[in-house]
């Protein structure tokens, strides 16, 4: 007894997981995966979920056959008791009848809810009073108490309609019985066995659930004694192909009762597990991963690395114009450069050339780059399919190995912000700073020389005015003081000219070379700025749905029993 709770325990619990896995991955495939898959789970899924929350204490046996196979005569010889009507009166079931026995020694729940669901309408209980009124003919009490107290759960057999009948709604019943009861037990018969119907309509689709899976070859009494081998051989080959693994077929009669006993001790032996439920439900769960496995990627996929990432922000940024703001920003830095450090009495000139800064609209130290944007040109096709074809590089090296249907999900996903995307890169061009009215330290030493320069050759410039209008008006003045023979006020004009010139020209110099630099602490800037809006509006989206995909095929890996 204890192993068997054991071993309820081990399928309910393997059950939850399994359900649980199918769960997420229909969660997770959903508007990626067909709709019609993703709806097949989800019938599984709420199947399952009433199948467990009404009895369980009831296995329920199905009855599959053909017309003419015997099923129903079968089914009157398992259960004791004429319940199904056969023959001339009644040559195909019609409807599904129902026998529940349930032992007045056992304590289980009502089976009618159980019936409800399965929606029989015609029932009847097989009872120990029945068996006491119709002792010679109620075998199946005998065969489910057996020689103890009585098992603790109850049976529920079927008979169902015949699964070849030319009445539609005969058909649907068994197909929805056939995803419904806890054990099936398929009855052919030696003319029909290999009927197509059966075995693609059924047996290769329920091949899965070959552990609840019973195959009976009735009217073996109509085959000559050197003929029921040849034919079971066949058969046997037949569920092979149909990919059952794991066989169960008997050679019964319902007429002379022969295999009778063994068909009812192999669906006891199922019953007897009391994991018949459990086991069916999880064929579903397994079933329905192997179908939703088409669509999961065979390895998990991976995002691109840094290496790609860099890539992407490097396409943007030549597509919004990164370097076009690069250019700008050293072209301003050597103008306010020049009309610091140039030379005082022309250097004004500079101030008088476009700053380039100023006209893409980001030299103004208070832009609001929620409220405005750039006057970079906006993004004509050329740029627009520099930006799309950086952003689909980028994702299709992300779903490479990803079947197609996350495949242009993911590629959607990496373009989910496409129109977005411009005015995104624009702001972050907008606010990122650049230093646009920030002045070097050199460019006031260089002012500071320049003007002294230039006062020193005033200075002379007045020395030798005042000579010569002292001259002029006949002062007696000391001479100028020489230098190697050179007038001192003279030597102050060529020395004050010749720095500020000098200087002039060093200064273009270095604010070329700081414009350089300047020019490559710009670019990192603006390409991180850049890279940011990359990660947010393109790498994030692409990742959520490249784990998406993972979790969906992790999920449907674990359903499928594959860890």
């Amino acid at each position: 007894m204890a192993k068997r709770e054991k071993a309820v325990h081990a399928a309910t619990s393997e059950l939850d997981d399994g359900l649980a896995c199918l769960r997420e991955a229909v969660e997770a495939g959903r508007g990626r995966v067909s709709d019609a898959a993703i709806e097949r789970a989800g019938a599984v899924v709420d199947s399952a979920q009433w199948r467990r929350r009404l009895s369980a204490d009831h296995t329920v046996v199905g009855f599959f056959g053909a017309t003419g196979s015997g099923k129903s005569s079968l089914f009157n010889a398992i259960v004791g008791v004429e319940l199904a009507r056969t023959a001339a009166t009644r040559p195909t079931t019609s409807y599904a009848l129902a026998a529940v026995y349930e032992h007045q020694g056992a304590v289980v729940a009502d089976a009618g809810e159980l019936l409800d669901w399965l929606q029989v309408q015609e029932r009847l209980v097989v009872s120990d009073a029945a068996e006491a009124e119709a002792p010679r003919r109620s075998a199946l009490g005998r065969w489910w108490r057996g020689d103890s107290a009585g098992p603790s759960g109850g049976l529920i057999l079927l008979d169902l309609p015949d699964f070849d009948s030319t009445a539609r709604e005969h058909r649907e019943i068994v197909e929805r019985m056939a995803g419904q009861v806890d054990v099936l037990v398929f009855v052919l018969d030696p003319q029909k066995y290999a009927d197509a119907v059966v075995h693609q309509d059924f047996l290769r689709r329920l091949a899965t659930h070959d552990a609840v899976t019973l195959v009976v070859l009735n009217q073996v009494d109509r085959l000559a004694e050197a003929e029921a081998e040849p034919v079971l051989a066949s058969l046997s080959a037949l569920l092979a192909a149909d990919g059952i693994r794991h066989q169960r077929l008997r050679a019964v009669s319902a007429v002379t009762g022969q295999g009778v006993d063994e068909l009812r001790s192999d669906i006891r032996a199922i019953v007897d597990q009391r994991t018949a439920a459990q086991a069916r439900l999880l064929a579903d769960v397994r079933q329905c991963a192997g179908h939703l496995g088409t669509d999961a990627p065979e390895r998990e996929l991976a995002m691109p690395g840094p290496q790609q990432r860099e890539t992407l922000a490097s396409g943007l940024s030549a597509a919004v114009g990164v370097e076009t703001v690069v250019r700008a920003v050293q072209r301003s830095y050597r103008l306010d450069a020049i009309g610091y450090t140039g030379w005082p009495l022309t250097k004004w000139v500079a101030k008088l050339r476009p700053d380039p800064l100023r006209r893409l609209n980001l030299k103004t130290a208070e832009i609001n780059p929620e409220m405005n944007r750039t006057s970079l040109p906006i993004q004509g096709p050329a740029q627009r399919a520099m930006t799309d074809g950086a952003v689909r590089r980028f994702t299709e090296q992300a779903c490479t190995e990803a079947p197609p249907v996350w495949q242009t999900a993911i590629l959607d996903a990496g373009l989910r912000y496409r129109e977005e995307l411009p005015q995104q890169l624009d702001r972050a061009i907008a606010g990122t700073e650049l230093g646009a009215n920030a002045r070097s330290w050199w460019w006031y030493v260089v002012a500071l020389v320049q003007w002294i320069a230039l006062t020193v050759a005033l200075a002379g410039a007045l020395w030798l005015l005042g000579l010569g209008a002292a001259s002029y008006l006949q002062f007696d003045l000391p001479p100028a003081p020489n230098v190697e023979g050179f007038p001192v006020p003279t030597l102050m004009i060529v020395a004050g000219l010749l720095a500020g010139v000098v200087l002039a020209v060093a200064s273009s110099v270095i604010a070329r070379l700081g414009a350089a630099l300047k020019g490559r602490r710009v670019r990192r800037r603006l390409h991180a700025s850049v890279a940011e809006v990359a990660e947010r509006s393109v790498v994030e989206p692409v990742r959520q749905e490249v784990e998406r995909c993972n979790r969906y095929r992790s999920a449907v890996a674990r359903a499928g029993g594959r860890r």
